[in-house]
C-alpha cells in the first residue's frame, strides 16, 4: 500500500534523568568498595539517592489518541 501524502514525524522529547548523578556515585561505590549493604562508605551516597528519588516528580503518561483516530485521519488518503 502506498500513500502519497503520509509524513511521519520524529519524536522530539528527551527523557529527563533526574536522579542520574546520585546514581552514578552509588554505583561508583559499590564499585570501589563492594559496600553492598550501604553501611560504611556508600551510606552517604545511599542516602543522596534516596532523597533525590523522594523528590524528584513523578513522570506522568501522555494521552496518546487511539487508533480508530488515526483510522479516521487516513481514511480519506486510503480511498
Amino acid at each position: 500500500m502506498h500513500i502519497k501524502k503520509l509524513k511521519v514525524r520524529p519524536r522530539k522529547n528527551v527523557p529527563q534523568s533526574y536522579c542520574a548523578r546520585e546514581l552514578s556515585t552509588m554505583l561508583s561505590c559499590w564499585a570501589a568498595t563492594n559496600d553492598l549493604k550501604n553501611t560504611g562508605a556508600c551510606a552517604e551516597a545511599a542516602t543522596a539517592l534516596f532523597t533525590c528519588m523522594r523528590t524528584a516528580p513523578v513522570p506522568t503518561k501522555k494521552h496518546r489518541p487511539t487508533i480508530n483516530y488515526h483510522l479516521a485521519r487516513l481514511q480519506k488518503n486510503l480511498k
